[in-house]
Order: C-alpha cells, then structure tokens, then sequence
C-alpha cells in the first residue's frame, strides 16, 4: 500500500516537472517568435508598404481604364442605338409617304363628291368608262391629290374599262350606277372644273342623267388594295 503512494507520489512529480520545463519551452518559443515578428516588421513594413502601396496603385488604374474603357462602349452603343432609330424613323417616314403617293394609304381631307345616276333614257342611253376617264382627268388637271369611283382608289396603274360594251370595271372590280366619284383637293378648282360650261359633267348633265356635286370638308378614300408590280420592268 505504502509502495503505490510512493509511486503515485513519484509520478505526479515527473508530470509537474514535464509541464513546467514544457511551459517554460512555449513561453521561450513564443517570445522568441513574438520578437522575430516585431523585428522582421520594422526592417521590412516601409518595403512591404511601398510594395504594397504600388500594387494597389496598380489595380486602381487597370480598374480605372476598364471602367473608362466600358463607359466608352457603353456610349458608343447609345449613340448608335439613337442613330439607329433615327434612321429607322426616317426611314417609316419616307415610306409612309411613298404609300401616300403611291394610293397605298387611307385619307381624309376636303374635297368634292360626284354622284352620277344614269338615265337610261338620255340621249346618250348609257354612262361609259370613257366618260368616268374624262372625268377623272379633269379632276386631276384641277389639282385632285386622292380619287376614288365607288370605293376604288385611282392610281397610276388603275385601269377603267368597259367589258361587252355594257359592264364597266374599275381596278379589275365591276363597278354598277350610280358611280360615286370622290375627290380631295381644293374645293373651288375641283367644283369648277366639274360644273364648268364644256366640262365632262355638263356634257353628261346636257344628256340628261342625273348629276350631283357636293363639297365636303372629311371626303375619305380609301386605299389602293392591289399589289403595286410590273411584269416586265426588271
């Protein structure tokens, strides 16, 4: 019993040496590196500091000239996305005034409207496609900008023909009386070509058909509906 005291006694001494000479070995070791740190600091923290210092410098102006270098193309792309749609609206505006021209639009504006009502008893029996030509020639001659025969446009490429000498047609559409001609333009000069002593209309009227001209400031003709082509022209 006395023999195992004494061990424990004996061994507890070893651990409390071991630990204070370990102890001693950590505090010397870090004294030893806390040291080493402070000296290695002030030898080397004005170089590390400059090195450092060149580094951020570095980084600031590679970020600086990416940041310039993107603000840059970002302009460059508004301007051409403004320069773009520029182009793209005065491209629509160009267009919209082609179809204009070309009777490929609706339109509205002050005007006349002929309404003639065949007689079949006039002197003449029947109104022609080459009467409604005459008219519609007057009607440009006077300064018409937009006509119409019983809701066909009239361009360039409209056609007014008779068909068995009985059926006119207007824009390859059979047309029937009574023919309903509008016209935009001033409504002085298109009056008075149509009522003029000579003109189409009163040639038709001394016939005897019934012939009406009316002035009216929202005359609507609409568009020319066909495709605007040529067959032969390359």
């Amino acid at each position: 019993m006395k023999h195992i005291k004494k061990g424990k006694i004996t061994l507890t001494i070893v651990i409390g040496i071991a630990c204070i000479a370990l102890t001693t070995v950590m505090f010397m070791q870090f004294k030893m590196v806390n040291q080493t740190d402070i000296d290695e600091l002030e030898v080397m923290r004005e170089e590390e500091l400059r090195t450092e210092l060149a580094e951020w410098k570095n980084k600031y102006e590679e970020a600086e000239n990416q940041y310039n270098s993107q603000l840059a193309k970002l302009e460059e792309y508004n301007q051409k996305e403004e320069s773009e749609t520029e182009t793209a609206e005065l491209v629509q505006k160009e267009l919209d005034e082609v179809n204009l021209l070309l009777g490929k639009t609706d339109v509205e504006g002050e005007g006349i409207i002929i309404t003639l009502k065949e007689n079949s008893e006039a002197e003449s029996g029947i109104i022609t496609s080459d009467n409604l030509n005459m008219i519609v020639n007057n009607l440009k001659e006077a300064g018409a900008e937009a006509i119409s025969i019983n809701e066909q446009r009239i361009v360039n490429m409209s056609d007014i023909v008779t068909v068995n000498d009985v059926i006119i047609r207007v824009n390859q559409q059979r047309i029937l009386t009574p023919y309903i001609i509008k016209a935009i333009g001033n409504q002085s000069y298109l009056e008075s070509a149509m009522s003029g002593n000579g003109s189409e209309v009163d040639k038709l009227q001394k016939l005897g058909h019934d012939i009406k001209i009316e002035k009216d400031n929202k005359v609507q003709i609409p568009k020319y509906d066909k495709d605007l082509k040529s067959d032969y022209i390359e």
